[in-house]
């Protein structure tokens, strides 16, 4: 049975190394939900796991756009369900389609809307902790439903460097 990978990061451009790793494994189709505490970095991981995936442009926060969405060598759609009160209001943002056009989709915060989330997806949990001399992020990456199943060893080598002992 395999468990969750804890890794740790000092930085933003940390986050988005690690992301970057996943991004290689990331395929159309796939959901990738993060959650986890205000500021942790939930968009700098987006960021990182678009440059894996070819998008050329700036990667930026979908806070009150509620949507982004990015060419790279496949589709992109970056959500931000925070701000949002039902999840028919998720529904009205074209959540299904998003989901039917085989992009890869990115959900801050997607906790909340675990219901609409697909039978298989990533999730990952990223929190901050002052430790001096610096701040350490940490994020817990667990694959949920089958999906992940036939890459969660290559997952675990990529990761490798940033795995907590």
């Amino acid at each position: 049975m395999r468990a969750a990978l804890d890794l740790a990061t000092n930085s933003a451009e940390g986050t988005r190394a690690v992301a970057e790793a996943i991004g290689t494994l990331l395929e159309p189709g796939d959901v990738v939900s993060l959650t986890g505490d205000l500021g942790a970095g939930k968009t700098a991981f987006v960021q990182g796991a678009a440059r894996a995936l070819g998008v050329a442009e700036p990667v930026l926060s979908p806070t009150f756009t509620l949507v982004r969405e990015y060419e790279g060598t496949t589709r992109v759609y970056h959500l931000d369900v925070y701000r949002l009160d039902r999840l028919q209001d998720v529904l009205d943002l074209g959540f299904d389609e998003m989901l039917d056009l085989g992009g890869i989709v990115f959900i801050e915060w997607g906790d909340a809307i675990q219901a609409l989330l697909p039978e298989s997806y990533l999730q990952v949990e990223l929190t901050m902790r002052q430790d001096e001399p610096e701040t350490v992020r940490r994020l817990v990456a667990d694959a949920q439903g089958p999906g992940w199943a036939l890459r969660w060893e290559r997952l675990e080598q990529l990761v490798g460097p940033w795995r907590v002992a």
